[in-house]
């Protein structure tokens, strides 16, 4: 199983979920199931990571196996992440087994504890001069994302009848902008500051906008990955340029490692933390820069550099559908999804969407990236919802490696919507 598929197609896992066979699953299964029905599933991370990874990995192994789902809307990822959300809109799954895993989710900070080891082992995991080499040129892409899908709303809305600033600053903004406590929340602060009304009323505009957005990233970053079957000149399969590979190390797995790993992870996301109590940046991306020069500068221990990526492994092989199915229950809510559903809107943030991906793609060819990498994290990882995003959307896609790539998107690149939203907000509207 390599890390761009949490579910490996292999005959030899073909009769397997999660390397369990399907009758010893299947007991694994009913336990949880009698446990949540009867109110004796263990509160806190222990009933909340099981219910994750049981229905996480069933409905991962359901998703990679349906026809069209897999080969062109993302597979198991899109089925976790959106299967969980149904099952909680459908009020399927008990109330008290949904908060506990939403308070998992957000208050025990489990999103959190899986991004530190994604950034910090793909990064000190990966060559220094690739990292100088590809993050140089990185600004370019992130630009044209925004240029194009800016320009695409507007012709959309020129054709449909809306208004060409609305769909600049009600639409296109908050979906580019970072997710939801990176982008939305500050956002509808400037938007009350420069506009008049409580933070709260743009709240509920932007918060539609933002959910289909996501919705919309996900399902491109599958056809993405299906164009990138058909057309091998266009991708680098999870290498963002030609003749630099991010190779994945093959050192022999030391179980102290891991421990090592996930060390070095916390303790760099707490100092991304730390920092961000000086520089008015989000943690996440002063800790991408923080992890960058230090890798750079060759400052971590090569050891250190090897545990790490041995735990970012073992952490996008055995979490992933786990996370997008609590991302599904914690920050994915399908009413949101629904109400916002208009045929001018739904047309307009697709056009949001598929613009970030397509100047993203152009501009990234243009300096030397593979369109679709470029496409994906400098594009589709703008305009997805930040961190919960960029796992579903590079999971939908295959290419989990590419997460240092993603972040820079989602946190540079939404302090960028922010200071464009205070510029251009009182341009069109005052």
């Amino acid at each position: 199983m390599n890390e761009t598929s949490p579910v490996a197609d292999s005959s030899a896992n073909s009769h397997r979920i999660f390397g369990l066979k399907v009758p010893i699953f299947a007991i694994v299964t009913l336990v949880m199931i009698i446990a949540m029905y009867t109110d004796t599933l263990s509160k806190g991370m222990i009933g909340a990571l099981l219910v994750m990874m049981v229905l996480g990995e069933l409905f991962g192994f359901v998703g990679d196996r349906l026809p069209i789902v897999k080969t062109y809307l993302g597979g198991g990822a899109i089925l976790a992440l959106f299967g969980s959300a149904a099952l909680v809109y459908a009020n399927i799954l008990p109330t008290g087994v949904s908060d506990n895993i939403t308070t998992f989710m957000k208050s025990g900070g489990f999103l959190n504890f899986y991004i530190a080891a994604l950034i910090t082992g793909s990064i000190l995991g990966m060559d220094s001069r690739i990292l100088v080499k590809v993050g140089a040129r990185f600004a370019i892409p992130l630009l044209a994302a925004v240029l194009f899908a800016c320009l695409f709303a507007m012709a959309m809305g020129l054709l449909t009848g809306f208004s060409p600033q609305d769909a600049v600053v009600v639409i296109t903004l908050p979906i580019m902008g970072g997710g939801m406590g990176a982008g939305a929340v500050p956002m509808s602060q400037i938007y009350q500051e420069l506009l008049g009304q409580p933070a709260s009323y743009y709240i509920s505009i932007l918060v539609p906008a933002l959910a289909l957005g996501n919705v919309f990233a996900i399902i491109i970053a599958g056809l993405l990955n299906g164009l990138a079957n058909r057309m091998p000149s266009l991708t680098g399969n999870g290498q963002m340029m030609p003749g630099v590979e991010i190779k994945e190390e093959h050192t022999p797995l030391d179980i102290s490692k891991l421990g090592i790993g996930l060390v070095i992870s916390l303790t760099f996301f707490t100092a991304g933390q730390i920092l961000g109590d000086f520089i008015p940046l989000h943690p996440y991306a002063l800790m991408i820069v923080l992890v960058a020069a230090m890798k750079v500068m060759k400052l971590v221990p090569e050891a250190i550099n090897d545990a790490a990526a041995h735990w970012f492994r073992f952490v996008a092989k055995n979490w992933t559908f786990a996370l997008l199915f609590g991302i599904g229950i914690a920050y994915t809510d399908l009413g949101q999804v629904i109400d916002a559903i208009s045929i001018t809107y739904v047309l307009i943030v697709l056009a949001v969407v598929a613009g970030a991906a397509f100047g993203a793609g152009l501009a990234g060819k243009l300096v030397g990236f593979y369109p679709i990498e470029s496409a994906i994290t400098a594009g589709l990882c703008m305009a997805n919802m930040g961190g919960t995003g960029d796992v579903a959307v590079l999971s939908a896609a295959r290419r989990m490696q590419l997460m240092p790539f993603a972040q820079i998107s989602s946190r540079l690149g939404g302090a960028l919507i922010l200071l464009i939203s205070s510029l251009v907000v009182p341009i069109f509207f005052t």
